[in-house]
């Protein structure tokens, strides 16, 4: 999909806050709200804006503890690996899964209540699991920095 600039000031904008009306994003834009409806629907219809979603504030919902895991499986097979990954993917807990190379086979980020959550967590993902041959977790003291936006221009640099 070819984006010129009035595509990349539409995703910026609507990084910083997808709950901006048409009408205040087209005038941010410097488009018409046609423009920037027509724009953005095709950007969404071609998978490239995956979804519009609120950042909330942990800490304050009480779900304060933050965990990165590494998981190592004992057999990578295709079906293996699938099977790990669904049951990740399914559970609430689990923020972000992916699988990775070299070293553990996944990095999972965790964001539950507290540490019993996080046993409760380990019991139905990891300890059930025969195949799962290394749990290595690190726990979060502190978040310096959380920001799920992409530099456009850095992607789009020659």
């Amino acid at each position: 999909m070819e984006l010129d600039t009035t595509d990349l000031r539409l995703l910026d904008l609507l990084q910083t806050d997808a709950s901006l009306s048409n009408q205040d994003l087209a005038a941010r834009a410097l488009t018409s709200p046609a423009t920037a409806l027509r724009r953005v629907r095709r950007m969404v219809d071609s998978g490239l804006i995956e979804r519009r979603v609120a950042l909330l504030d942990t800490q304050r919902l009480g779900a304060g503890l933050t965990a990165l895991v590494e998981i190592s499986l004992d057999r990578q097979g295709a079906e293996h690996l699938d099977a790990f990954e669904q049951r990740a993917v399914a559970d609430g807990a689990v923020q972000q899964c992916w699988r990775v190379s070299p070293g553990p086979d996944f990095v999972l980020v965790l964001q539950v209540r507290d540490m019993p959550a996080y046993h409760a967590l380990v019991q139905r993902l990891f300890t059930q699991d025969a195949n799962v041959r290394n749990v290595k977790a690190f726990f979060s003291v502190r978040r310096a920095k959380f920001e799920p936006r992409v530099d456009l221009q850095a992607l789009l640099a020659p």
